[in-house]
Order: structure tokens, then C-alpha cells, then sequence
């Protein structure tokens, strides 16, 4: 990955976050809860993955349709942000994996 890359990269963030902070101001709480949740166990392709964008094009549909965050989701944040990791590989499978495994074996 050169500085190009990195300013690119960079740069979409901006982009991405700008989007964020022209929501209403439930829809920002509640995408910045959902971000925290998924840095800490969401899918391993997170940060090159459509899935945060996905979230703000969805979050922007609601807001022009007038509908409240919470009739979007429902009311357990957690449960939806499950259910769109449930078929990827995430960083808590990795860590279940490996307290899993016997000590004293390699992982290959």
C-alpha cells in the first residue's frame, strides 16, 4: 500500500463521515454505535468491505421517507448489526477459534 493509496483511502473516510454527520441526529448516534460494535467484533473485511456505506445509503433512504431510525432497525441495535455479519467471518470467530484449539498447537 503506497501514500497514494493511504491518501485515497483517507479521503473516501472523509467522504464517508461527511455523509454521516448531514443525518439527523438519532440516525448519527445510532451509526456510531453500530460502528463501535462492528470495529470490535464485526466481519474481518470491514474496512474494504460495502458494509458501513451500505448502512448510510440505507440510514439516507429513511431519513427521505421520514421514518425514525428505530422503525428502521428495531429497537435492538445489537441484533440487527448481527444479523448483517451472520454469514461473514468475524473477528470473534477468530478468538473463539483460537481459545478452542489445544494448547500448544499451531494454527495453519
Amino acid at each position: 500500500m503506497g501514500i497514494q493509496d493511504i491518501l485515497e483511502g483517507k479521503k473516501q473516510w472523509r467522504a464517508h463521515m461527511a455523509r454521516v454527520k448531514a443525518l439527523p441526529p438519532d440516525y448519527q448516534i445510532t451509526y456510531k454505535e453500530m460502528q463501535k460494535y462492528f470495529f470490535k467484533v464485526g466481519p474481518i473485511d470491514l474496512p474494504d468491505g460495502p458494509l458501513l456505506s451500505g448502512i448510510v445509503d440505507f440510514f439516507e433512504e429513511g431519513v427521505a421517507a421520514g421514518k425514525g431510525v428505530l422503525e428502521l432497525i428495531g429497537s435492538d441495535v445489537a441484533a440487527f448489526c448481527d444479523g448483517l455479519v451472520q454469514d461473514s467471518r468475524t473477528y470473534a470467530d477468530i478468538y473463539q477459534e483460537s481459545i478452542s484449539r489445544k494448547p500448544g498447537t499451531v494454527e495453519r
